[in-house]
């Protein structure tokens, strides 16, 4: 078991993710993928332009060891054709429209590669990037950044992949990482969700720096969270939230971070509803 680690340095390790006007990170989910198509420049722009504190990505380890930028694991959704995103060459990938889908005027846009979206990323604002591979993607990544010589303050990692965040506490100790996780209520017999105990247990066998929760406010609650404090993990976000309600009881909690499709409108709302 971890440390417990003092009030003093809870407030300055908190202090790494959250921004003292809002009191906590406002970050656009695939961008601004309420007004915009996922996972595009175009919805990643929006979110910064809209206020918020950042955005949040998918990436896949592609053909080619290109880092591709897309949630779901073929294109059908999004493209209206499916082809798979880690074994399709890239030139066929960028060839596809998949902003069409969202509006007529979203018609141009091409799936993004994760150096683009660094590319984007204004100075002070923070890229959430969610592993969709497991740990195979972390060394490209970390080659990526080097190559870049991005700050790497401005990136969060987050993965539902456990051994993905192992890696890349691993490889690159220095960055922030954060393991998502869950908490639909059970659809058979049986199935339980994790007590806050275990998702301590699991965020200590590799190293993550922190919890990002699926905002469920009747089980992830203060008993919860305090829980995770007591072991050592005062830092925590949540996801995906567009109800100002479900936002404002996450802000009071504390959440370092509140992941929504709509930056510019939550952040309105909590502005208008302060704690």
């Amino acid at each position: 078991m971890r440390r417990v680690p003092s009030l003093a340095l809870i407030v300055l390790i908190m202090g790494e993710l959250v921004t003292p006007a809002s009191g906590q990170l406002i970050i656009g989910h695939r961008g601004a993928s309420h007004d915009a198509p996922e996972n595009t420049l175009a919805a990643f722009k929006l979110a910064i332009e809209q206020g918020g504190d950042g955005f949040e990505g998918d990436y896949w380890l592609g053909a080619g060891d290109r880092i591709v930028c897309l949630h779901d694991a073929d294109t059908k959704r999004v493209a209206g054709v499916k082809l798979s995103v880690t074994r399709t060459p890239w030139e066929q990938l960028r060839a596809l429209d998949i902003g069409s889908w969202k509006a007529p005027q979203w018609k141009d846009e091409r799936i993004p590669t994760y150096e683009q979206c660094l590319a984007i990323l204004p100075a002070g604002k923070k890229f959430f990037v969610e592993l969709k591979s497991k740990g195979e993607v972390v060394a490209p990544i970390r080659k990526a950044i080097v190559e870049s010589k991005f700050p790497r303050e401005q990136i969060v990692f987050i993965s539902f992949h456990a051994s993905a965040i192992a890696e890349c506490k691993k490889q690159m100790p220095d960055v922030k990482a954060l393991w998502l996780c869950g908490f639909d209520k059970p659809k058979k017999k049986g199935d339980k969700r994790k007590t806050a105990d275990e998702v301590a247990d699991t965020l200590d066998e590799i190293h993550a720096d922190g919890l990002n929760a699926q905002a469920v406010p009747d089980y992830v609650d203060a008993k919860f969270i305090a829980r995770l404090r007591e072991r050592g993990y005062p830092k925590f976000g949540v996801w995906t939230v567009d109800d100002p309600k479900v936002a404002k009881f996450y802000a009071d909690l504390g959440a370092s971070a509140i992941t929504t499709n709509r930056p510019g409108w939550l952040r309105e709302q909590l502005h208008d509803n302060p704690r």
